[in-house]
């Protein structure tokens, strides 16, 4: 990986110097209507995962409640084989979509381009109801943690974008400068 740099005093420095080789992926499917067995959002982020050389430490199926959600999250986030989370659901605007509620408190930084990228990339799919989607992401305690919509086209999506960047932000998240 290695895209060498310079810094503005000329000297040159390796920006990817503090990328991850490989992740270590947690994907939490947040919904009250399906199971491991029919996800696929899951499957869908699992295959992308697995064709981009890296691991998926963990899959799980999360009703939809706020307390349920972030207690998953921060039970992943203090487990030192995770270096993302990704949740797969409870972005849109019903009343039992509170993905976003659970997790965005939880973050230290907040990554704005993914919410704007994802939404700019899912206009030509479903035009101006991109509107609806709250796609976000951020880092808590050294984890990018992205959000994503629960379906099979937005998980795809979601994969490129997050695996194109995540090892990048969980290297740079977790520097000791």
């Amino acid at each position: 990986m290695g895209d060498a740099g310079h810094t503005g005093d000329g000297a040159s420095h390796d920006h990817h110097r503090d990328d991850l080789d490989a992740l270590g992926v947690a994907v939490l499917t947040v919904t009250s209507s399906r199971s491991l067995a029919d996800d696929p959002a899951g499957d869908a982020f699992e295959a992308a995962v697995k064709a981009e050389s890296h691991e998926m430490v963990a899959r799980e199926v999360v009703r939809d409640d706020r307390a349920a959600v972030e207690g998953r999250v921060v039970d992943l986030v203090g487990n030192d084989t995770v270096d993302t989370i990704v949740t797969a659901g409870g972005t849109g605007v019903t009343p039992d979509d509170v993905t976003v509620e659970a997790v965005a408190p939880l973050f230290d930084k907040d990554l704005p381009g993914f919410g704007e990228l994802f939404r700019r990339q899912s206009h030509d799919e479903v035009g101006t109801r991109v509107i609806g989607t709250r796609a976000t992401a951020g880092i808590v305690a050294g984890v990018p943690i992205f959000c994503l919509p629960g379906s099979e086209n937005a998980a795809r999506l979601g994969a490129e974008l997050v695996l194109a960047e995540a090892p990048h932000l969980a290297g740079l998240a977790r520097r000791d400068d």
